[in-house]
């Protein structure tokens, strides 16, 4: 294995990360030696590194993980994600690096080679007290050789777009497409937003075919696929830049079976007419608590989002199915006259708990009770040509 790890030089490689308002949290550089903007936030989770790293849905953002230490296991391929690393960069506490007897990547290494920096040696626990009481926060992470000062990254956090009003999802999403699975009894597209491998899995697991579309697919395209159901995907930053995927998920209702989950959400939400809004410092992580409104259990969830539904913009229709009891937002919608709900966390479980993986089999459920209504609903007799002239 290349470029082992130097303990002692890279703790001699000075870095910092300096908010927008200020605030530096300094430290030591690891990963790839490159200087870039981000938004910081953090994780709540206790392990599951290597899926944290490349969810698409942290493009454009730094994360923090508040476990104090990451990298103790190698990074293995098979807990990827998704095709490529799109956050920004990470900040770690303490960073460990697998037995050289092992002889894997460790994850400084693995950082390195997908060309995404790393800070080590953060006073994380303060880092995360400070975004939970002053928000998520446009950051500059410094870690290669340069001369810059804190006060030159302070501005430059400043001056940076943020990811408020952008559309990372477009940024993230596989332009090409793919068949991902040929067995099963159902057709399902799935529009990839950022999607995730586990999600992909848990669809094949109900029995269904699975293609996978861009985010640029069009009503035609995805209904050209004949699906038995659509579903609406995980992603990074603002639903709100997407009014092009807001349009295609308003002509899919009540044609197809729709199931979303956390951008696909809030995509879903829109499509409804309702608004979303961004969250102070969002949820990410896979330890929140999620109650079933309809039978009163608890889910432990795996979550990763900065925006949530504002419950009091839903129309009459549309039902609120879960709710976070952190802090009370919407973590659920269902509409009550139409195939189709959405849930704002991730059932996949990767990483995370197994508590929301029945959401999977409700889709299916609700396709089989959708084509099933189909069947039995006759269709209006044609009235023939002659008939129609003298109606006219």
């Amino acid at each position: 294995m290349t470029d082992r790890f130097n303990w002692k030089a890279k703790r001699e490689k000075k870095a910092f990360l300096a908010l927008a308002d200020g605030t530096v949290f300094r430290g030591y550089a690891f990963g790839a030696p490159t200087d870039t903007v981000g938004e910081a936030v953090f994780n709540t989770g206790m392990a599951g590194y290597k899926q944290i790293l490349t969810d698409p849905s942290y493009a454009g953002q730094f994360v923090v993980f508040t476990t104090a230490e990451v990298g103790a296991y190698a990074a293995n391929i098979e807990k990827s994600e998704s095709r490529d690393v799109f956050l920004n960069g990470i900040v770690v506490n303490s960073l460990d690096e697998v037995s050289p007897e092992l002889k894997e990547e460790s994850l400084h290494e693995y950082m390195r080679k997908h060309n995404k920096p790393g800070i080590a040696g953060v006073d994380t626990r303060a880092l995360t007290i400070h975004l939970r009481e002053h928000g998520a926060q446009k950051a500059y992470l410094h870690v290669d050789c340069s001369d810059i000062t804190e006060e030159e990254a302070i501005k430059k956090a400043q001056e940076w777009i943020g990811l408020d009003g952008q559309d990372y999802a477009s940024k993230v999403s596989d332009p090409n497409g793919y068949v991902l699975s040929t067995e099963g009894d159902l057709q399902v597209v799935a529009l990839d937003f950022g999607i995730k491998t586990n999600i992909l899995r848990n669809l094949v697991s109900q029995g269904m075919k699975v293609t996978v579309l861009p985010i640029t697919a069009t009503y035609e395209q995805i209904m050209a696929k004949n699906p038995d159901g659509v579903f609406l995907s995980n992603g990074p930053a603002d639903p709100n830049s997407l009014p092009q995927v807001v349009a295609v998920v308003k002509q899919l209702l009540g044609k197809i079976p729709l199931m979303g989950i956390c951008l696909g959400n809030q995509l879903l939400g829109l499509a409804l007419g309702a608004n979303v809004s961004k969250l102070k410092f969002g949820h990410h992580g896979c330890n929140h608590p999620v109650k079933n409104v309809k039978t009163g259990a608890v889910e432990i969830t795996s979550q990763n989002h900065n925006y949530a539904i504002d419950a009091i913009t839903l129309p009459e229709e549309v039902e609120v199915t879960h709710i976070n009891l952190n802090d009370n937002t919407v973590e659920g919608i269902r509409h009550t006259q139409l195939p189709a709900f959405s849930v704002q966390y991730h059932p996949e479980s990767a990483p995370g708990p197994n508590d929301s993986l029945y959401l999977f089999s409700e889709f299916r459920q609700m396709i089989e009770e959708f084509k099933a209504k189909q069947v039995s609903t006759p269709k209006p007799a044609e009235v023939p040509k002659e008939v129609k002239n003298v109606l006219l």
